[in-house]
């Protein structure tokens, strides 16, 4: 049984996205290739589409810090934002910006030949438009997949999702989390994050039979059989899960 709850002081850790905390891996390499020459891209613009926590806002910001462009989310972009001048933009969640200030902001990427770096889970083919201007121009644009991390990336994202949130854990924790978890990156940074969070609330170590606890039905059948059985004990080895 968990201890009794205790309220977690309210602590921020976002995220790091430097350049050195970005992973190299054969399911984001393509886009990396893309992304080291800008003045290559077609018609000055380029989209970077898959699907949530495999590095597309992290890319993105690691072009804004290499080349000064201005960073902006989708829902926010207006006709003025789109027109105002910048040495490039990089947008994030491209697809739900106005389509109004979009087809501005492509044309002005294409007039002035400031890169344009767009980001959101389906090429841009695909995001819905009522413009077939626009629709024309989205098909035209080159897109670059990012694919499902392979397990040296998991493990790596493993450590770094830990080294953000000051957590240590056991490496025979880490490697029964990413052997159990969803093989995703977006899951794997939830799962992480509702452990910090739980470990806090009670104030606990980071244990198997702690995690199993907490993340409960994402372990699937045959965690849920240890549970019958009493099998934590068995898992679990001397001097695991210690707060350090």
């Amino acid at each position: 049984m968990l201890p009794p709850t205790q309220l977690p002081l309210p602590l921020a850790r976002p995220p790091s996205s430097a350049r050195a905390d970005w992973v190299p891996d054969a399911s984001n390499a393509e886009a990396l290739a893309w992304l080291a020459a800008p003045a290559t891209w077609p018609l000055h613009r380029l989209a970077l589409f898959g699907p949530p926590g495999t590095g597309k806002t992290h890319l993105l910001r690691i072009a804004v810090a290499d080349h000064g462009w201005r960073l902006m989310e989708g829902p926010a972009l207006t006709p003025d934002l789109a027109l105002a001048p910048a040495p490039g933009t990089a947008l994030d969640a491209a697809d739900q910006a106005d389509q109004e200030a979009l087809f501005h902001l492509i044309n002005q990427a294409s007039a002035t030949g400031a890169p344009l770096l767009m980001a959101a889970r389906l090429p841009p083919a695909r995001w819905p438009t009522m413009l077939p201007d626009l629709a024309s121009r989205l098909r035209a644009t080159p897109a670059v997949g990012l694919q499902e991390p392979t397990d040296t990336l998991l493990a790596a994202l493993l450590t770094k999702h830990l080294a953000d949130r000051q957590l240590r854990l056991d490496a025979t924790v880490q490697s029964w989390l990413l052997a159990r978890l969803p093989r995703d990156a977006a899951s794997l940074a939830t799962a992480i994050a509702t452990l910090d969070e739980a470990a806090l609330a009670q104030s606990a170590p980071i244990t198997r039979p702690f995690a199993r606890q907490v993340l409960g039905a994402w372990l699937g059948q045959e965690e849920a059989e240890d549970d019958r059985f009493g099998n934590d004990a068995a898992e679990t080895s001397p001097g695991e899960g210690k707060p350090g």
